[in-house]
């Protein structure tokens, strides 16, 4: 039987993961920091962090909470620039890989810059990965898709973008993204059940506070 991993997405960049009674939040963001979202604040098993900016690694929005479960993933970690200029801009940045043994799920912080060989290596198939799309920041939305292009995962889940209702203002819209893809499914909630037969998409989720 296929072991579901449901994702929610907070805003920005901060997604819970939940599988089998566990559960990790990454990037969280502080309180005000975002233009637009409500103050963050969840409960994990595990709390994680691509890199320390307010608005990717304000921990103190979440509750850790001991059990005696079980971690289901193996975590894989490459580090790449939050800039174009090897970190000297922005400092580095760290990609996540939660993988269960049956899905591969990345998260790419504020990735600023095209992958080498050896991170495309390490970071190797990719059934689901959550990428800035918003630019300024991180790397433009085109230099985003020609990632995806290569990469080419199943599920994308744009994150780190400006609508109407909240995102900082030099960021680029979600709009701005999509026109690059085909294969927009938009839900009105802000969870996703992740399984290994999942169709091709990007994957626009709400924003629900």
């Amino acid at each position: 039987m296929s072991k579901t991993v449901t994702l929610t997405w907070r805003g920005h960049s901060c997604f819970k993961l939940e599988q089998d009674g566990f559960s990790i939040v990454v990037d969280p963001y502080k309180d005000g920091k975002v233009p637009g979202l409500a103050d963050l604040r969840d409960t994990a098993n595990r709390i994680i962090c691509s890199h320390n900016h307010d608005d990717h690694g304000y921990v103190d929005a979440i509750t850790y909470e001991e059990t005696d479960k079980e971690n289901p993933f193996q975590i894989t970690m490459v580090a790449c620039p939050h800039d174009d200029e090897g970190g000297a801009k922005r400092g580095m940045n760290m990609i996540h890989v939660f993988d269960n043994g049956e899905l591969r799920i990345a998260h790419f912080g504020d990735i600023g810059c095209p992958l080498n060989e050896k991170q495309k290596e390490t970071l190797g198939r990719l059934d689901v990965v959550m990428v800035p799309v918003g630019g300024f920041y991180t790397m433009e939305p085109d230099g985003i898709e020609a990632m995806l292009e290569e990469l080419n995962p199943a599920v994308v889940i744009p994150m780190h973008y400006r609508t109407e209702e909240y995102g900082f203002p030099v960021i680029g819209t979600l709009e701005d993204f999509l026109k690059f893809r085909s294969d927009v499914v938009r839900y009105e909630t802000n969870t996703l059940d992740l399984t290994p037969d999942m169709k091709k998409q990007t994957a626009v989720l709400k924003y629900l506070g």
